[in-house]
């Protein structure tokens, strides 16, 4: 029998909502199965062919879908039943999607969706004509919700990997495409624009990922870890969470966000050159627009940056020498950084301005509160 279940893999975030869709099996010990159900929200306008590349929506469908793949988690855990003496196993499935990023194998995917399952058998992935393959987690970011899959293509049909965008030259208004498998209706194409820039959301373990971009095309559980594709049929990032209006709809309301696809390829980064994962952290959230010396202007400041004195309302202009003008600017930095690396923060306080020596902090310790 299948019912109506809140799951805690689509929990609300800071008023949005991972996109992975969850099946629960409460079974091996009884046969009752419960499905997360979730309404589909409205279809944002097609945008019209791309005059960037020349390729209507359709065309670039036909490309880059066989590319995207459906991703399959399972956890299994020891639930303790109230009315037996010993606990019984309870199997949870998170259902998400992802993309080939070269022909190797290798899938990008949000790390929400992979999260809890073995890194070595729990994870299948499925590409066109029910072709599955296991899939091993070999690189995970949780501070920016997102996760490396490889898999191995014999026997797969040659699929073309997606390509990269630059996510720093989208702009509000551009058109984008999504593609996704929500509520396991595989490789489905959704069309909106850029609906804003520099949005900030919360990843599954509390840090906030930054410079994430909004966009209005449908997206609901089952969308993570897809693509958000530009005109040009380029990634430009990676579909993550959606703003469900809070009256009780799980479903997509317009408002969706994507980790940008530069934050993913410094992740990749990272994987390749065998780095633990581990993010430096600087503790300073930031305004969008540029302050009055062009830099960021500090409206949170936590961990390392509070104790080496930075104090809100300061104005962030240089790291290391190197301009920022934006917290695209300061993150780009911070990702060619490690923690416990000593950065030279120079801000504008007031009239006057100030040098701060940070040692930087790994965003795998506990987030501030």
């Amino acid at each position: 029998m299948k019912a109506l279940v809140r799951s805690p893999f689509i929990s609300a975030v800071l008023g949005g909502l991972v996109v992975a869709a969850v099946f629960l099996v409460t079974g091996i010990a009884g046969h009752r199965d419960t499905k997360t159900i979730v309404e589909e929200g409205p279809v944002a306008a097609e945008p019209a062919s791309s005059t960037k590349s020349g390729l209507t929506p359709h065309e670039i469908y036909v490309r880059d879908a066989p590319g995207v793949v459906f991703v399959r988690a399972q956890e299994i855990e020891q639930v303790q039943n109230p009315f037996d003496l010993w606990p019984v196993q309870q199997s949870s499935i998170s259902t998400g999607s992802g993309f080939l990023i070269d022909r190797a194998g290798r899938i990008l995917t949000n790390y929400h969706v992979i999260e809890g399952a073995n890194r070595e058998t729990g994870v299948t992935v499925q590409f066109e004509d029910d072709i599955s393959r296991p899939a091993t987690v070999v690189g995970q970011d949780p501070d920016n919700d997102l996760a490396l899959l490889q898999v191995d293509m014999r026997g797969v049909p040659d699929v073309q990997p997606l390509a990269p965008g630059d996510s720093t030259t989208v702009q509000v208004g551009d058109p984008t495409l999504a593609i996704g498998n929500p509520f396991g209706l595989d490789r489905t194409l959704t069309s909106g624009i850029v609906s804003a820039l520099q949005r900030q959301i919360q990843a599954p373990n509390g840090f906030t990922i930054d410079n994430v971009i909004q966009t209005d095309a449908p997206i609901n559980p089952g969308n993570s870890g897809g693509p958000l594709l530009d005109a040009t049929g380029h990634v430009i990032g990676i579909n993550s969470q959606i703003e469900t209006g809070g009256d009780g709809a799980n479903g997509s309301v317009g408002i969706a966000f994507a980790v940008p696809i530069n934050t993913a390829e410094a992740f990749l980064i990272r994987v390749k050159h065998g780095d633990d994962g581990r993010l430096a952290y600087l503790g300073l959230g930031g305004a969008g627009a540029p302050g009055r010396h062009n830099g960021v202007r500090v409206q949170s400041v936590t961990g390392p940056a509070a104790s080496a004195g930075i104090e809100r309302g300061d104005e962030v202009v240089a790291i290391d020498g190197h301009k920022v003008a934006s917290m695209a600017d300061l993150q780009s930095l911070l990702d060619t950084r490690l923690p416990g690396q000593t950065v030279v923060v120079r801000a504008f306080r007031g009239a006057h301005t100030r040098s701060f020596k940070v040692v930087l902090g790994s965003r795998q310790e506990p987030p501030p509160h």
